[in-house]
């Protein structure tokens, strides 16, 4: 990582900088083993009191003192994919969206207000892709008062690390007394590699509607909850698999939304007796044909950052990262 000008380290940033991506080298309280400078790189989001606050692509925030700094500078976005389909944030974002549709919505400028009788957070949080026609602070105070109405949590979700993202609003929120609570990332990838694995689909069972075995399965599905059936059933064209297992229960399931080039694929579960068994790329290959007979030709699907086994698959069925996503709540609710 190049900081010098003239042969000499250069602090080429200032506080008119945030909002930019860049790069960074500082003095650390307590030197690693091999020296005593840390890099980093992110969206400067703030730079007061003397305190940077860069917010890296996974959405984790750094604070450095404005005396520790030895070098800086603003820095082009990160690349864009070579490999796979493209997308902006914008356009991605709101395909998830229409793949987990919320039982009641509300308009806040550009903001949604969603709610699904507290299922999911997705379906029970602000989603912000613009401006909410007021200032960030006053919409807040909104989001809080419209969840407090129907006795739920207030949650914001915002993304991180890709052209277009929201880290400012991440920062915001953190000054308003919001705190992260879950991330996850958004992943991409071209979809007839996944039709074309060679996989066993001949025990997976299609159908555009969901039944009492599926849900059985699935393990979001616990206290009774009207909402349940109204989001999984949601989308431009939903498509539900499930494997036979022993008993009423099917051993696999999964969910697939088509939605023209897109397709998102949500709810891939295996029973854990039956796992490492290729069940669940069965499920995906299945559903990948089943999709790209309809007209789509790129995938999308969320994994949380610690689910290793997911993780795992979906790198060797070529998906790669495009963006972060977190749900933020409201500290004292």
């Amino acid at each position: 990582m190049e900081f010098t000008g003239g042969g000499r380290l250069e602090v080429r940033i200032t506080s008119a900088d945030v909002g930019k991506r860049v790069s960074v080298r500082y003095v650390t309280e307590k030197p690693a083993a091999g020296g005593r400078f840390t890099d980093a790189v992110g969206v400067l989001t703030s730079w007061d009191d003397s305190v940077l606050l860069i917010t890296r692509k996974s959405g984790e925030s750094v604070r450095i003192a404005e005396s520790a700094l030895v070098a800086g500078k603003a820095v082009p976005a990160a690349p864009a994919r070579r490999r796979g389909p493209s997308a902006t944030f914008a356009e991605l974002a709101r395909a998830t969206a229409r793949a987990w549709r919320p039982v009641e919505s509300e308009r806040l400028g550009e903001w949604t207000l969603r709610a699904a009788d507290g299922f999911t957070r997705r379906a029970n949080s602000a989603l912000p892709l613009g401006d909410p026609g007021m200032p960030v602070a006053d919409a807040l105070t909104h989001v809080r008062a419209w969840y407090a109405a129907r006795g739920l949590p207030p949650y914001v979700q915002t993304a991180t690390g890709a052209e277009g993202t929201q880290e400012l609003l991440c920062a915001a929120l953190d000054r308003h007394g919001w705190r992260r609570e879950v991330s996850a990332e958004v992943r991409i990838g071209a979809l007839a590699p996944i039709g074309d694995l060679d996989a066993d689909i001949s025990a997976v069972r299609l159908s555009p509607t969901v039944d009492e075995a599926w849900l059985r399965r699935y393990q979001r599905f616990g206290e009774p909850n009207p909402a349940v059936v109204p989001v999984l059933t949601s989308g431009p064209r939903v498509w539900f698999a499930s494997v036979a297992g022993t008993g009423e229960v099917p051993a696999a399931i999964g969910r697939c939304v088509v939605d023209g080039r897109w397709a998102g694929f949500m709810a891939v579960e295996v029973a854990p007796d039956r796992r490492r068994r290729g069940l669940a790329t069965s499920v995906m290959t299945a559903l990948a044909r089943q999709a790209l007979d309809e007209g789509a030709s790129a995938a999308w699907l969320q994994v949380e950052a610690d689910n290793e086994g997911a993780r795992a698959l979906y790198d060797g069925m070529g998906f790669a990262t495009h963006h972060h996503y977190h749900h933020y709540r409201w500290a004292e609710a």
